[in-house]
């Protein structure tokens, strides 16, 4: 993924150099890629399911915070009762330990809460950061200035560290979703707005911006008319990379404590909570962590399907450098 983002620049600045994709033409090449519709139909999946996630506990007859003291051996500490952490028809992937809370109900309760979180802490990161972005490369010298060298130290700072002393200090009112979703928006937007801002530089000296200017439009009216169009095909590829790293992000601050609370389930959170329970009940670990790894994986080679799909010359030239390696 990282190698992924750092070849982003070159290959969406060659790409603005031809006209865009058409639609039909981006979903053709897209279609083309196994892998990344492979990857496309699970995260539609894990998204139908955090969608219908009342549905899903309603027919499996299970509430998300609802205890079940009979479900668990309370001599053993709280262990589940039964194989496989006490997986069967009543409970389709088991018991949560020491409380008996039904596994299947707060796992797609927590993919709501998980992808949620990513989703809105991604589009808080595009909006700063395109802005920012684009008013460093239309601004003046001074604000180009001004506006790089905070983008800069915003780069310098540990993004854990600085979520973590955000999550400590702002005031508790506001829904912890919501308020990760907030600070991890505020503290990742650097990534977009170096993008948007070098190819916002590389593009406003190009005829039809400056057709634009020459015809009395105004800054801002050139970049949502102009720029932005041109920009769409990086920004929504380095979006479909962002989210996968979100959703790390919030089982990370949910593992470290400073995520979502309970009850809310999260992934992040059970993860957590198994660390005692991992040698007595495994399942207790392994769902969450093996879905959190499939849906970061799925979103990652998704965004990977995405990137060569608006821009088909990246193959071309991934194409031609293995050929060039294996000679």
């Amino acid at each position: 993924m990282t190698q992924s983002l750092a070849l982003l620049g070159t290959e969406a600045a060659s790409s603005s150099e031809g006209p865009a994709p058409g639609t039909r033409s981006f979903w053709r090449r897209l279609r083309a890629q196994k892998a990344a519709m492979a990857a496309g139909s699970v995260i539609a999946l894990l998204v139908l399911t955090a969608l219908a996630a009342p549905l899903l506990t309603a027919l499996a007859g299970q509430d998300p915070n609802a205890y079940h003291p009979e479900a668990v051996d309370s001599a053993a500490g709280g262990v589940p009762l039964g194989s496989f952490g006490g997986i069967g028809a009543e409970h389709w992937l088991g018991v949560e330990p020491g409380t008996g809370r039904d596994l299947f109900a707060r796992i797609v309760y927590g993919a709501r809460v998980s992808l949620g979180v990513a989703l809105f802490a991604t589009l808080v990161q595009l909006a700063i950061g395109i802005t920012l972005g684009l008013a460093a490369a239309l601004g003046g010298r001074w604000t180009d200035q001004i506006v790089s060298r905070f983008t800069d130290v915003n780069v310098a700072l540990p993004l854990m560290v600085l979520a973590l002393a955000l999550l400590a200090i702002v005031p508790q009112s506001v829904p912890r979703p919501v308020l990760i979703a907030l600070v991890m928006g505020l503290v990742g937007w650097s990534g977009v707005s170096k993008l948007v801002r070098a190819q916002a530089l590389a593009l406003k000296h190009a005829d039809h911006v400056e057709a634009a200017r020459l015809s009395g439009w105004s800054t801002w009216r050139i970049a949502r008319r102009e720029l932005l169009p041109s920009l769409a095909a990086p920004i929504i590829t380095y979006a479909a990379l962002m989210v996968p790293s979100n959703i790390s992000v919030e089982a990370a601050l949910s593992f470290l404590g400073v995520g979502i609370k309970p009850p809310t389930p999260s992934w992040g959170q059970m993860i957590t909570e198994a660390d005692t329970w991992y040698q007595t009940a495994p399942t207790y670990l392994l769902i969450p962590a093996g879905l959190l790894f499939v849906t970061v994986l799925s979103l990652t080679v998704f965004g990977e399907g995405v990137r060569l799909a608006l821009d088909p010359r990246a193959r071309t030239r991934v194409l031609r450098a293995g050929k060039g390696s294996a000679a």
